[in-house]
């Protein structure tokens, strides 16, 4: 098989072709750049200026502004020139969607520019239209007439260009032959790339944008693995999850898909889009930036490695394993909050992880985001529990606790091999996953591997001490699959990283990437040592203060199975991060609508600033508020227009209306 990445078994950072955006060099090994782009009107030169410098002196090596007219376009040429004369030379990036006679401006200003397939030629009406090979051969020679000419402007120009294909703006006629998919975004991107290939231009990067972090991760492997397949070589790529919210959500779901991605070794240039300012973006992109700084291996896709995967990460497909109890088969990954380091466990310190007490009607009331289980350490505890919460404890603790039906013990591996007492129903075993070689084969040199091998009572717990965690336990599952061993995998992960924003990456990252490759029964978080739990509680984050450190991680676990779709808890938001074109205060009415629907377990809102990021973005959602004009929206039901031209000033009950008429709403309790 034609791998997509340098290696499954080690970090490799994979070699792209290098690209010049200005005095900026980009691929080919060049430091992972980052950017951001701006959200003011494009026609305010001053206020588009003043925004850019933020986001420049914040660390953004390129700064994108939207052009979503021939007049903005234009307008650039004043915006680059006001920042040069104030002595800023960051390369500049245009914007642009619909419009070719705008990028074709924006080629002689700017350093860069970005097209969007699915919309710079093709209209997207959402109509099912069927193409014959002719018709298709017609369609493809049309747009090579109206994407020509850009083309050979940027190539006299010297200006790059992004090809970025958006999951939700695909065109009618990708969608027609493809379908929703992530080969329908691959060859959305790939017409435009062959194009400029028989112009000689190369000055090219690419990117593959989702909502879903599933959908992005699997189409930009695919991007990969289908231009080394056709044309032997890899150009740059530009990572990012698109509409991907706010706050502790907003930085989860993109670390899930730029992190897993990084994993791989893929990645040149990445951008984080949060609701929120634009200068925000750049210290969760430096980071993810950060993690990577100091591996030094890289390799060309190469067919040498022998590994052979036991799964597709092209096409998800949960791993096979048999249930013990909740945990496994078809069930929800499940979640282990870890309280070991709370020197006495009290009922109120349940509230942390979903469970609240009332003393006057001695009832336990029971959150959608309540962890399964909690790991005590050696503490056995002295109040009665909610029935559906167990608790792990160290072989000893578990000798001594008198309801064998709540506690269960966790071993070492080699201390579960060697033990005589083990619980019936269920033992949880851990495993350090070393780096093993890329060659699979029984003969690998792993202890007691064979002695938990498809015990019924066995929960393996995998983790890893190597610098290079995610690909070594996954290298540990893909053994397991070759070996038939069909145990539910707990993954646990703790962080030694400082900042909240840290934390949440790490955790992100490290769980997100196995959890989209189908691995994983349950997850739990923790901190390597008592002085990163301390300094997250002190410092707190600039969006939401760090008053309860295992409410933090709790939270993080249940919305990381929430962005990989594992397990839906919540409400979940795909909101776009503004621009020039917004027509409504967007960070506001995001709060507004969460905080008016944040109950609806399982519900998909969108919130898009125009019609640009409005039905094609919000591919994935339920429901949408998308902006039509300035104090105009647009409701919609899935990708349907419902109501049109709604006053903004009443929006918001029109969209809880609309809930209301289609079953999905409940009132709070």
């Amino acid at each position: 098989m034609q791998l997509y990445t340098a290696s499954f078994t080690e970090y490799k950072r994979l070699i792209t072709k290098e690209v010049k955006i200005g005095n900026l060099s980009l691929g080919n090994l060049h430091p992972i750049r980052v950017q951001t782009m701006t959200t003011t009107d494009t026609m305010d030169t001053i206020a588009t200026v003043e925004q850019s410098i933020r986001c420049i002196e914040a660390g953004a090596e390129l700064v994108r502004i939207t052009a979503p007219s021939k007049k903005e376009a234009e307008n650039l040429l004043a915006i680059k020139n006001e920042l040069r004369k104030r002595g800023y030379t960051t390369p500049l990036v245009a914007d642009i969607h619909f419009t070719p006679n705008a990028a074709e401006i924006a080629a002689r200003i700017v350093e860069k520019v970005r097209v969007n397939p699915g919309n710079y030629v093709d209209k997207k009406k959402f109509e099912l239209i069927e193409y014959s090979d002719a018709d298709y051969a017609e369609e493809i020679e049309r747009i090579r007439e109206r994407f020509t000419p850009l083309v050979k402007i940027c190539k006299e120009y010297g200006t790059a260009m992004r090809i970025g294909t958006n999951h939700g703006s695909l065109s009618d006629r990708i969608m027609s032959r493809y379908g929703d998919t992530p080969m329908g975004m691959v060859e959305s991107a790939m017409e435009f790339l062959r194009i400029a290939r028989n112009e000689t231009y190369h000055n090219i990067v690419l990117s593959m944008k989702a909502s879903n972090p599933q959908v992005m991760v699997q189409a930009y492997r695919l991007l990969v693995k289908t231009m080394f397949e056709e044309f032997g070589e890899c150009y740059p790529l530009h990572l990012g999850v698109t509409e991907a919210g706010d706050g502790e959500d907003g930085r989860i779901k993109s670390a899930i898909g730029i992190g897993t991605l990084m994993e791989d070794g893929l990645g040149d240039t990445i951008r984080v889009s949060l609701t929120e300012d634009p200068e925000l973006e750049i210290p969760v992109c430096n980071d993810l930036v950060k993690r990577y700084a100091k591996a030094e291996k890289q390799a060309r896709v190469s067919e040498d490695e022998p590994l052979k995967l036991s799964y597709d990460p092209f096409n998800y497909k949960r791993r096979e394993t048999f249930a013990v109890g909740n945990i496994g088969s078809k069930q929800v990954p499940v979640v282990i909050a870890d309280l070991s380091k709370i020197e006495k466990i009290t009922p109120q310190h349940l509230q942390s992880v979903g469970y609240t007490y009332e003393a006057a009607t001695d009832k336990w009331h029971i959150g959608d985001a309540a962890a399964d289980y909690i790991f005590t350490g050696n503490q056995l505890l002295d109040f009665q529990l909610p029935g559906t919460l167990k608790v792990i404890v160290y072989p000893e603790a578990w000798k001594e606790a008198g309801d064998q039906l709540t506690y269960y013990p966790i071993f070492q591996d080699s201390g579960y091999a060697e033990s005589s007492e083990r619980s019936a129903a269920l033992n949880f075993v851990m495993i350090d996953c070393p780096a093993l070689p890329a060659i699979s084969t029984d003969a690998i040199a792993y202890p007691y591997l064979d002695k938990l091998a498809n015990d019924p009572s066995v929960v393996i717990c995998l983790s890893s001490t190597e610098t290079n965690a995610v690909q070594c336990v996954r290298r540990m599952l893909v053994e397991l699959q070759h070996r038939q061993i069909k145990n539910p995998v707990v993954l646990i992960t703790d962080s030694p990283m400082q900042t909240p924003d840290e934390h949440l990456i790490h955790f992100a990252t490290e769980t997100g990437a196995l959890l989209l490759d189908g691995f994983g029964d349950g997850i739990c978080l923790g901190f390597s040592s008592q002085a990163q739990m301390e300094n997250i509680q002190v410092k707190g984050r600039t969006y939401l203060e760090v008053k309860d450190i295992y409410q933090f991680t709790n939270n993080t676990a249940f919305s990381i199975l929430q962005a990989t779709r594992t397990r839906i808890s919540k409400t979940e938001y795909i909101s776009c991060p503004s621009c020039g074109r917004t027509l409504f205060d967007l960070q506001e009415t995001t709060a507004k609508i969460r905080s008016r629907t944040n109950h609806l377990k399982g519900v998909k809102i969108a919130i898009m600033g125009c019609i640009v990021n409005g039905p094609g973005e919000m591919a994935d959602a339920d429901f949408g508020y998308v902006g039509s004009g300035p104090g105009k929206i647009t409701l919609y039901k899935g990708k349907e227009i419902v109501k049109r031209n709604v006053n903004s000033e009443t929006a918001v009950d029109e969209l809880i209306d609309l809930l209301k008429e289609n079953e999905a709403w409940v009132e709070p309790a």
